[in-house]
Parts: C-alpha cells; structure tokens; sequence
C-alpha cells in the first residue's frame, strides 16, 4: 500500500469542523502500510487566529473569496475529511483531487475508521448555499 495523506478539518485537533469554511486547522495524517506514522497541524489560509483585521476571514468566506486557496497547505494529501462543508468548497477540493469525505465523530474516530475502512460519508453534509442560507444537499 502506498503512502497517503489525509487532512482532516478541526477547530482544535479533536473534533471535525462543522464548517469547513471557519475552521482554522488542518490534522494531517501520514499512513503507511495501513499505519498512521506521523502527524501534524497545519493552518488553513485565512485563519481566523492569524488575521490582523476584525472580520477579515468571515468577510472574505461570505464572499467567497480565499476558494482553492483553502486547500493549498494541503495539496500533499489525496484525502480531506470534514464534518461540513458547502458545495462550492467541495467542488473546490474535488477539482484539486482531494477525495472529500463529509462524515461525523472525531479526529481520532474518523481516521481510524476511514483506516479500517469503517467510515460512514453523509453527503447530506455537502451544503449548498440558496441566498443566505445553506441547505443539505
């Protein structure tokens, strides 16, 4: 088995994100053979923590600025769980060849059984924008 990398969105390293658009961390697993061999935290652009201006980040999501920038620290990894996303993000990552996989349950929970080919995908976490609100797909 090959080596893979899989990112996986969180607010604080233990739980998936809600929404992929205001988290501000990556977890990003190495896996060999089967084998988790190294793990690392990497900020997504557009960090809240990191922004110098109030609102910035939230301003530049609404208006759906940053895009595939979103997804640049991890042009490395070939898998991106997240816990919610909207469509025009998904797309985003699918164009860059990330395998996006909308699931529930922790960090840990979810790369273990994304590992033990366990894991349950709800697209119903895909969201699609309609004006100002987001609907499940």
């Amino acid at each position: 088995m090959p080596t893979i990398k899989i990112a996986v969105a969180t607010p604080d390293g233990e739980r998936l994100s809600a929404h992929f658009g205001e988290t501000p961390w990556y977890e990003v697993f190495t896996v060999e053979d089967g084998k988790i061999i190294a793990r690392e935290r990497r900020a997504k652009p557009f960090n809240p923590e990191h922004d110098h201006e109030p609102g910035a980040y939230a301003e530049q999501h609404r208006q759906g600025r940053g895009g595939k920038n979103f997804f640049t620290p991890i042009q490395d990894c070939q898998v991106l769980i997240v816990g919610g996303m909207g469509e025009r993000a998904y797309q985003w990552a699918r164009s860059m060849g990330l395998e996006v996989l909308p699931t529930k349950g922790t960090v840990e929970e979810a790369v273990h059984a994304y590992l033990e080919d366990t894991l349950e995908i709800n697209p119903r976490r895909i969201h699609r924008s309609v004006g100002d609100r987001h609907h499940s797909l």
